[in-house]
């Protein structure tokens, strides 16, 4: 494996990406069907510059790469970044991806400001407070125990050129929230997409893309977008996704 050393409870994964693995930790939190989405929901160019807010082990990232100049990925877990470093190392992408470990919330103490084509983020869904609390990473992961939904749109708009893209996945329930951090940082949301498990069942996803200084209105609400069939498989619009190579120019 390219000298990667794996270390206790570490496994390899494949992404069913064009041949690329993750380091994961058993019993850790991995990635899921949320990041395969969130990076094949912008649209990307060739000379376009990406970051990633709160990485985890970087699979959005190793996802997307092909369709961006370059990807910053950041991370506050030093065990997540760790592994999030050693699969770009795994799959040869290191002059195209840097992971760097740090807080969102001091965004300012990290980078100069406006310097990203695309800023994606898949933050914790529920509030501190809200159901039984996982541990450690998957805690972080899971709820806002580091950063809260405003923290991650406010680090995303001081980011972000000028009409610069914000993408990013969450609960339909925080819908009103989400619009009004993103009115507040000067971010106008112009595609939306709801994601439903199957027919009969209600969304329990949205994805959300928008604009840093664009003109209000405009929302385009595409097609939900169904997981499973009535066979009980993905539907032919979901594994088109997962096996869709997205390079656009």
């Amino acid at each position: 494996m390219k000298g990667i050393r794996l270390r206790r409870n570490e496994r390899v994964d494949a992404l069913e990406h064009l041949g690329r693995r993750i380091i994961q930790r058993e019993g850790g939190f991995r990635f899921s069907m949320d990041a395969v989405l969130l990076a094949h929901f912008p649209r990307y160019g060739k000379s376009c510059r990406v970051l990633d807010l709160g990485t985890g082990t970087g699979a959005i990232p190793l996802l997307m790469a092909e369709g961006a100049a370059y990807v910053e990925a950041l991370e506050i877990d030093g065990e997540m970044a760790g592994m999030a470093a050693r699969s770009v190392l795994l799959n040869g992408l290191e002059k195209k991806i840097r992971v760097r470990r740090g807080d969102y919330r001091e965004i300012r103490s990290l980078m100069p400001p406006e310097r990203f084509d695309v800023v994606l983020a898949n933050p914790p869904y529920g509030g501190a407070a809200d159901g039984p609390h996982a541990q450690g990473g998957r805690a972080v992961a899971r709820q806002e125990v580091t950063a809260t939904l405003s923290d991650v749109v406010r680090a995303a708009r001081y980011a972000l050129r000028y009409h610069g893209k914000f993408a990013m996945v969450h609960r339909p329930a925080r819908l009103a929230e989400l619009f009004a951090a993103l009115a507040a940082n000067q971010l106008a949301p112009k595609r939306m997409q709801f994601i439903e498990p199957r027919a009969g069942k209600s969304a329990n996803l949205v994805l959300i893309e928008a604009i840093q200084g664009g003109a209000p209105g405009g929302l385009v609400v595409l097609p939900t977008l169904r997981v499973y069939g009535e066979d009980g498989e993905y539907t032919p619009e979901l594994l088109e996704i997962y096996g869709k190579n997205r390079v656009e120019s």
